[in-house]
C-alpha cells in the first residue's frame, strides 16, 4: 500500500528543515555576524549601474573586485540604493561633475541585506565616498594631461595657424540643442558668408566620448583644404553632463586635429581637457560664435572697410583736386585762345591790306609773264612738230624695208599650210600635206611627197629636184 507525503516526512527524515526554517537560520547567522546596525565599507569596481526613472528613483549597482573584474567567475555584489538615499547622492555627484559609469572604482558604506524571495545576499548603500572618487578622477585627468604633454600633443593644435578669414566651419554638436542654436545663431546674424559643415554627435552620457571623437574624425577627412576651422560646442549643464570632454578619446582627437579646433563648452568653472588641448577655448557656444564673427569682422574692417573708406575719401579729394585743376586749365585755355584769335585777326587784317596793295602789281607781272611765255611757245611748237614729222618719215622708211610685199617683189616667197600659217621649218611638214606658195604676183598650190634631211636627199635616195619636178605636175596658178 502506497504511503503519502506525510507518512514519508514522519519517517526517516522527520528532522529535515523547511525552506523557511533554512532561511531563518541563514538570516540569523548573518545577523549575528553582521548585525543590522553594523555598517561596512566596501571597495569595488562598478560592473553595471542602472538608475530607475524619477518616479521610483532607486539605483542598482553591480560591484566586483577590481583585481578580478575581467574574470567571468568573479563574485558580484548586488548594491541597492533606495530613492531616499539616491536622490541627494545623485545631486551631490552632479554638482561635482561625476557620473557613475562601469569601470569606476568606488568605496561604499552600507549594511548587508538578505533578500529571502531570491535567496540573494545584497548590500544597502547608505553613503558613497565622493572625496576619494574625486581624487581618483582628478588623478586620472592629471595623468592624461601629463601623457599628452609628454607626447607633444598638449600644444600641438594651439600651434596651428587660424586663417584670417575662417568662413568654412566644421561643427561638432548635437543639432537642435541650445548650444547648437546659440553658436549657429551668431553666425547667421553676422551677415558674413559662413559655410557650416555639421558632424552630429551625442555630447552627454557614456556614449558621448566615442561619438565626439568619431565626429571629429569625419571632419578630419575634409582636411585644411576643405575646412578653415573646427568648432566643438555644448550648452550649459552639470559637471557630470560635461564629463565627456575630459575623456581621453576626445582629448586626443582634438589635440591631433590637422585643422585648428575651437571649443565652446558651456561651463564657467574648471576647463576640460578638450579646452586645454584646443587651439582656443571659449566659455560658451555663444561666446565662441561671437569670437569667430569678431575675427572675420576685424579682418573685414582692416582689409575692406577701412581701405574702402580711405579710397572713398581719397577719391573725393582727387576728384575735387582734378575739378579745380580742370577749371584752372579751362580758364588758361580760354584766355590763350582769345589771345591767339586776336593775334590771328590782326595778322589776317595785315595780310588783307598787303594783298590789296600788291594785287594790281602782281596781276600786271603775271600778265607780262604770260605774254612772254606765249611768244616763246609758238616757235617751240613749230620746231617740235617738224621734229616729229622727221621721226615719222624715218619710221616709215624702216617699216617699208620690212614690208612683205617689198620682199616678195625682190623674189622672196612665203610658204603657207592649209590653215594659212607660215611654214618656217621642214620638219613642220609631213608627206601628203597641202601647201600654198605666195609670190609677188600670185599663189601656187602644191602637195608634199617626201621630206628630206640636211643632205639634200629624201629617204629613198632620189634628188630633191626630182621631187620638185614631180610636184610641178600638180601646180596651178591662182589669179
Amino acid at each position: 500500500m502506497a504511503q503519502g507525503p506525510g507518512e514519508l516526512l514522519g519517517g526517516e527524515h522527520a528532522d529535515a528543515l523547511t525552506i523557511t526554517d533554512l532561511y531563518d537560520e541563514v538570516q540569523g547567522a548573518l545577523e549575528r555576524a553582521f548585525p543590522r546596525r553594523r555598517t561596512l565599507w566596501v571597495r569595488g569596481e562598478i560592473q553595471n549601474v542602472s538608475a530607475q526613472r524619477a518616479g521610483q528613483g532607486h539605483c542598482y549597482i553591480d560591484l566586483v573586485d577590481p583585481e578580478s573584474a575581467r574574470d567571468r567567475q568573479a563574485p558580484v555584489l548586488k548594491v541597492k540604493c533606495w530613492q531616499s538615499t539616491w536622490g541627494p547622492l545623485r545631486a551631490t555627484l552632479a554638482d561635482e561633475g561625476i557620473e557613475l559609469q562601469p569601470g569606476m572604482v568606488v568605496v561604499l558604506r552600507g549594511t548587508l541585506d538578505f533578500y529571502r524571495p531570491k535567496a540573494e545576499i545584497g548590500f544597502i548603500l547608505q553613503e558613497l565616498d565622493v572625496t576619494a572618487l574625486l581624487g581618483r578622477l582628478a588623478a586620472a585627468r592629471a595623468a592624461l594631461i601629463r601623457a599628452l604633454e609628454a607626447e607633444g600633443l598638449l600644444t600641438r593644435n594651439r600651434a596651428l595657424a587660424v586663417p584670417e578669414v575662417p568662413l568654412r566651419i566644421g561643427l561638432v554638436a548635437s543639432p537642435g540643442t541650445e548650444g547648437y542654436r546659440d553658436f549657429v545663431g551668431q553666425l547667421a546674424v553676422s551677415g558674413f558668408a559662413f559655410s557650416v559643415q555639421v558632424a552630429p554627435a551625442t555630447v552627454q552620457g557614456a556614449a558621448a566620448p566615442a561619438a565626439i571623437s568619431a565626429a571629429l574624425r569625419r571632419l578630419f577627412a575634409l582636411g585644411p583644404s576643405g575646412l578653415d576651422l573646427i568648432v566643438v560646442v555644448r550648452g550649459g549643464g552639470s559637471k557630470a553632463d560635461l564629463a565627456a570632454f575630459d575623456a581621453e578619446p576626445v582629448a586626443r582627437a582634438v589635440a591631433g586635429s590637422p585643422v585648428p579646433v575651437w571649443t565652446g563648452i558651456g561651463h564657467t568653472g574648471d576647463e576640460s581637457v578638450a579646452d586645454v588641448v584646443a587651439n582656443r577655448a571659449c566659455i560658451t557656444p555663444t561666446e565662441c560664435g561671437r569670437e569667430l564673427v569678431q575675427r572675420v569682422q576685424t579682418w573685414w574692417e582692416s582689409s575692406v572697410s577701412a581701405p574702402a573708406a580711405l579710397l572713398s575719401r581719397r577719391s573725393a579729394e582727387a576728384l575735387a583736386s582734378s575739378r579745380r585743376e580742370h577749371d584752372a586749365a579751362r580758364a588758361r585755355l580760354c584766355a590763350m585762345a582769345r589771345h591767339l584769335l586776336d593775334r590771328q585777326r590782326e595778322h589776317v587784317i595785315r595780310c588783307g591790306a598787303t594783298i590789296g596793295r600788291s594785287a594790281p602789281r602782281l596781276v600786271d607781272e603775271a600778265w607780262s609773264s604770260i605774254v612772254r611765255r606765249g611768244a616763246r611757245v609758238a616757235p617751240l611748237a613749230e620746231a617740235r612738230v617738224e621734229h616729229s614729222q622727221d621721226r615719222l618719215v624715218a619710221w616709215r622708211r624702216l617699216l617699208a624695208a620690212y614690208d612683205v610685199e617689198r620682199q616678195l617683189e625682190r623674189g622672196y616667197t612665203l610658204t603657207l599650210d592649209e590653215h594659212g600659217h607660215v611654214v618656217r621649218h621642214a620638219h613642220e611638214v609631213g608627206p601628203g600635206r597641202r601647201l600654198v606658195t605666195r609670190f609677188a604676183d600670185g599663189y601656187v598650190g602644191s602637195v608634199t611627197d617626201v621630206t628630206d634631211g640636211t643632205d639634200g636627199t629624201d629617204g629613198t635616195g632620189v634628188a630633191r629636184r626630182d621631187a620638185e619636178a614631180r610636184a610641178r605636175g600638180h601646180e596651178r596658178v591662182e589669179a
